[in-house]
């Protein structure tokens, strides 16, 4: 996977988390506009059902479908920038990558990648190939 479809990828993944947080949060607040739910002090105890409660409700479902989308999307760009790293020949990139993904700091390490990391796909067709010394 080249570095731009690597960057494609997680900048369209952070939108769609974006995206469906907002409309998440949207739906709640949809859900407490209309005095869908039934409190006991500070806990949720019921839900009254209205037909914008509902809606809420489905508005609420698809905004947290688009976000585990994007963080799927974003494990998956991930993964993408670590098989092309490993093709270069300097690991260090590599390692700061799986290190601050085992971390749960990935999000730094693949801005950083994507503003100064290394194109494996480029990188492999570039190097030069040393012959073997005569003995």
């Amino acid at each position: 996977m080249s570095r731009s479809t690597v960057t494609r990828l997680f900048i369209g993944s952070g939108i769609a988390v974006i995206a469906g947080a907002s409309l998440a949060v949207g739906a709640i607040w949809l859900a407490i506009a209309d005095d869908a739910f039934i409190m006991s002090g500070t806990d949720i105890v019921g839900f009254r059902g209205s037909t914008l409660a509902w809606a809420g409700l489905g508005l609420g479902l698809v905004g947290a479908l688009i976000f585990t989308g994007g963080l799927i999307g974003g494990f998956v760009s991930w993964i993408g920038a670590l098989l092309n790293t490993w093709k270069v020949a300097s690991k260090t990139w590599f390692a700061v990558l799986l290190l601050l993904g085992i971390f749960d700091l990935g999000f730094f390490g693949m801005i950083a990648y994507l503003i100064a990391g290394p194109d494996g796909t480029t990188d492999v067709a570039a190097r030069p190939t040393t012959a073997p010394a005569a003995a």
